[in-house]
């Protein structure tokens, strides 16, 4: 089951530092992160700006693409295939509200304040001590997750700084 989890940070970059971190860990097999997004507010911006880590409708286009070859060549029109089967895998993706929830995503952008970063994660498979301890020098605050009371106290007394 996936878990959401909403970091807040101090500082405008403290988000893009930590999820560049995640991503070290999850090559390393300590979790999978299935969606993530960024909200920074730098010093002297406008307004903060959010950024989604990935673009599942890329995903389509290129998945779309290999099966519109495959089919292209099964049926000798290759290059046919592959363009249809691109904008086919791109439009479906663009349609599937799958990953973290845009309006919650929006809510939460509304609270950010500036010089203040937030990083939402989609993740499942986590080694909560393993990650704790590579993650226990980054100052951030939990605001918000999915998991039930019990196992979110624990996560928190987990990421807890002395």
């Amino acid at each position: 089951m996936a878990h959401l989890t909403v970091l807040e940070f101090p500082t405008a970059d403290g988000a893009e530092r930590l999820e560049s971190k995640l991503s070290e860990l999850q090559q390393q097999h300590l979790l999978d992160i299935q969606d993530a997004a960024i909200v920074s507010w730098p010093k002297g911006a406008k307004k903060p700006k959010t950024r989604q880590l990935h673009n599942l409708s890329g995903l389509g286009a290129l998945d779309g693409a290999f099966w519109g070859l495959l089919f292209g060549i099964l049926f000798f029109i290759p290059i046919l295939g592959m363009a249809i089967g691109a904008a086919i895998g791109a439009l479906t993706a663009s349609f599937a509200d799958v990953g973290i929830d845009d309006s919650f995503i929006k809510k939460v952008r509304d609270e950010v304040t500036e010089g203040t970063s937030a990083l939402f994660l989609l993740t499942s498979n986590e080694v909560v001590d393993r990650i704790a301890e590579a993650l226990k020098n980054e100052d951030f605050k939990i605001i918000a997750t999915n998991l039930p009371k019990e196992r979110e106290d624990k996560l928190k007394e987990a990421f807890a700084h002395s």
